[in-house]
């Protein structure tokens, strides 16, 4: 039975096997109950029924690109998008009733399912300094008081301006207007700590930092090396993607710590044989690696690879290709055939024959894309590794032509259109110099501040003023308790959001709620109904039109409450013309036009069904970097080593789950039922560390130069992992990460990669098996 809103989980957890599968019947099962559980029929069904379809609403969930208009199913959606679209739908209202109701402080000690539960935010709210209660107050006074605070900071560089992939790119492209006519270019997003390694090691080796592939190369590649990276339940439709690719003749090798129900066989509720058949098995081949060992498994690759061409010469490698296209390849033979077999086995936990077999794999293949997300990005050394996934691209030239690339999944549905449109912090003077152009003043050019150092500019009382737009920032970074503590030394917090999250309780001196639109709903403004657009993993820019009405009648859209703002803190606009932007969102797009490289003419374009594909200057052979080609790199490691009676953990989202808010207590594809307080540990580590099934311990993680961090009160439940290595859940181990445990480069912290002891703690759960 659904549990009411206002009750907790009770946390009884119980355990299954794992799922040898993914999707099928109980797929389309569980995402209608939980569609149906939170709004009507009719509303699920005009949400359902229009998602991701040309003129309807793009899902706001993850960013895997959708089929071409005309190859689209009636019902282009997956498990987890119908869940968290009408988690978005809900018919829940969060009123001022509510806030006088419940505490903040009472709302800490919620959990995030609960808060969550609870419903649409419906009226702006302000918590007063001394103050325990949120309280309404007018749109009017609420941006007023922010914009006085922010004009009376010493420095525009007080002030952070966050931001997510739910903001649509209008919003996008204003948030870091407004941030940059107002003189700082602080502007940390959700990309820092999730996708920035991929980002900064493309850039060095491609001069691009996004992918090079389409959802057409990935149906038509002849190996797919999906790295780090959980299908199933982060990016559910690539899954067809994968399944297309395999009844073409692809072969298919899946590389994690954990063995994923979706890369071993996946039963698609859109076929019959997906729903009265096996389905299909999607790895061919399943690498079991231990967590942060990807950059020894393509190092050993490679070596294999030029020892392959000093066998067979001109056969192997695309001598052509390499000489055309790249630089640094001789430096980068030289350093690669030092790699120890030794050093490559223990860092991966494969054997060599292992590996041998994914190299004869490519050798028997002309077309090799690699897919990798948070499983790479998240470790320290993520940057090196991406650039030896390139490495490995280039020695066959499998770049720059169909059916081969590199494919840096996104997970969240705009997060790569927020960088296109200049919410990153490291802009380049290239964009500042269009922005300038177009808008006549002068951006500051100094780098502002990401995610991390945001947190510690806050903890330092550096950033006096926190302004985030949608995301849940507090559960999204690192070090949670350090995290905590520096928000609530701000002056001032405030979040623009759809609903209640575990930031709005972590308050500066005064707070601020500002309610928005979601992407579901109708957005009518003075020029009539507006649509916003969105960017997916492969550069693919589209419409998304609401369809619902909006869950309160003073709601606000991003795009009006950032208008209102910036013309009342600029005093009067800096000759940026706000009300018209907040009138008619197809005159901001007519400015990202002229500012933006590829989108040219962005009204007209993408209005045509499937909008525009931006350019890749990769696969035109041009390469921004500092040789004008393709770069190869030598990259040094260091493996990741727990100590004697230690693991290394990672973490991971649950099956119910999407970024840090949980849709339920379960995890049906890992046979986790009734509690996220659990941590994953080999049969054999269980064993070996004196532990039972079923025992509850705390996780203590070890960071050299500080004090350990402990989560408390997690179950043992024995899971076929990677020997050494450990799982569980975020946020709830995020207060584990310490803040400057960070990848190499890009700043970003390091989830895949923590040094943890588990702590008995006397007491034992009821694990059923």
């Amino acid at each position: 039975m659904e549990k009411a809103p206002h009750e907790e989980p009770d946390e009884r957890l119980t355990v299954t096997p794992p799922k040898e599968w993914a999707a099928g019947v109980p797929a389309v099962t569980h995402a209608l109950e939980y569609s149906l559980a939170e709004t009507s029929v009719r509303r699920t069904g005009l949400t359902l029924l229009t998602m991701n379809q040309v003129g309807g609403i793009d899902c706001p969930g993850c960013a895997w690109a959708d089929p071409s208009p005309g190859h689209r199913h009636l019902n282009e959606y997956c498990e987890n998008g119908a869940k968290h679209i009408n988690d978005e739908a809900t018919s829940r209202r969060v009123t001022a009733d509510f806030f006088r109701r419940h505490t903040v402080s009472e709302l800490g000690r919620r959990s995030d399912l609960w808060l969550n539960q609870q419903g649409r935010l419906t009226a702006p709210m302000v918590k007063r300094p001394d103050a325990d209660h949120y309280e309404p107050i007018s749109w009017h006074d609420a941006l007023g008081l922010l914009a006085d605070e922010l004009k009376a900071l010493d420095s525009p560089d007080e002030a952070v301006f966050y931001t997510s992939g739910r903001v649509g790119n209008e919003a996008a492209f204003l948030l870091q207007l407004f941030a940059r006519a107002f003189g700082t270019n602080n502007l940390p997003d959700c990309s820092n700590m999730c996708h920035e390694s991929s980002g900064f090691a493309l850039h060095q080796t491609l001069g691009t930092g996004k992918g090079t592939v389409s959802l057409e190369d990935i149906h038509h590649a002849d190996l797919i090396l999906v790295v780090g990276q959980n299908p199933g339940t982060n990016h559910p439709r690539q899954l067809s993607a994968l399944e297309e690719a395999k009844g073409n003749g692809a072969r298919i090798i899946a590389v994690n710590a954990l063995p994923e129900a979706g890369l071993l066989r996946f039963k698609n509720p859109q076929e019959p044989r997906g729903v009265i058949g096996r389905g299909v098995r999607i790895a061919d081949q399943f690498l079991q690696i231990r967590s942060g060992g990807d950059l020894a498994l393509f190092q050993g690759l490679n070596r294999l690879l030029l020892e392959a061409e000093d066998a067979r010469p001109g056969s192997v490698l695309d001598q052509d290709f390499i000489r055309s296209d790249t630089s640094g390849f001789e430096e980068f033979s030289r350093h690669a055939r030092t790699v120890a077999w030794e050093d490559v086995l223990a860092a991966t936990g494969l054997t060599r024959a292992e590996i041998e077999k994914v190299r004869d794999e490519v050798l028997r293949s002309e077309r090799v894309i690699v897919c990798w997300a948070m499983g790479v990005t998240q470790q320290k050394h993520g940057v090196p590794t991406i650039r030896e996934i390139v490495n490995f691209l280039l020695l066959r030239g499998n770049l720059g032509r169909a059916g081969a690339g590199a494919c840096p999944v996104r997970g969240h549905s705009n997060v790569q259109g927020d960088r296109t449109m200049g919410v990153w912090e490291q802009m380049p003077d290239s964009f500042l110099d269009a922005l300038r152009d177009e808008f006549g003043f002068e951006p500051p050019r100094a780098h502002g501040l990401d995610s991390v150092n945001s947190i510690r500019a806050m903890r330092e009382g550096r950033v006096k003023v926190f302004v985030g737009v949608a995301g849940n920032f507090v559960r999204a970074a690192p070090d949670s308790d350090v995290t905590e503590d520096a928000m609530r030394r701000c002056g001032l917090t405030v979040h623009v959001s759809t609903k209640l999250n575990r930031s709005h309780t972590v308050c500066g001196r005064t707070a601020l709620i500002l309610p928005t639109l979601g992407r579901t709903e109708r957005d009518i403004q003075a020029t009539g109904e507006q649509f916003v657009t969105v960017e997916n993993s492969m550069s693919e820019v589209h419409s998304s039109h609401g369809r619902l009405e909006p869950a309160s009648k003073i709601l606000l859209s991003e795009v009006a409450i950032l208008c209102r703002l910036a013309a009342r803190t600029l005093d009067g606009g800096a000759g940026i013309p706000w009300a018209e932007f907040e009138a008619d969102y197809g005159t901001i797009r007519n400015r990202i036009a002229r500012v933006v490289p590829g989108l040219h003419d962005f009204n007209r374009r993408v209005a045509r069904p499937g909008g525009i594909r931006l350019p890749n200057p990769v696969n035109e052979g041009v390469y921004a970097t500092a040789t004008g080609k393709a770069m190869f790199t030598c990259n040094a490691w260091e493996m990741l080593h727990a100590p004697d009676g230690h693991l290394v953990l990672q973490s991971l989202r649950s099956h119910d789950q999407w970024n840090t808010v949980p849709y339920t207590d379960n995890d049906r594809y890992r046979g986790i039922h009734g509690s996220r307080r659990v941590v994953l540990v080999n049969p054999q580590d269980v064993t070996r560390l004196g532990l039972a099934a079923g025992q509850n311990v705390d996780l203590v993680s070890v960071w050299a130069g500080s004090a350990d961090r402990r989560a408390e009160n997690f179950t043992v439940v024995p899971y076929p992992t990677a020997p050494g290595c450990a799982a569980a859940y975020y946020p709830e181990t995020n207060v584990l990460l310490p803040l400057d445990s960070v990848a190499e480069s890009s700043n970003q912290p390091t989830a895949k990669g923590m040094i943890v002891r588990l702590e008995p703690t006397g007491e034992s759960a009821g694990v059923i098996r």
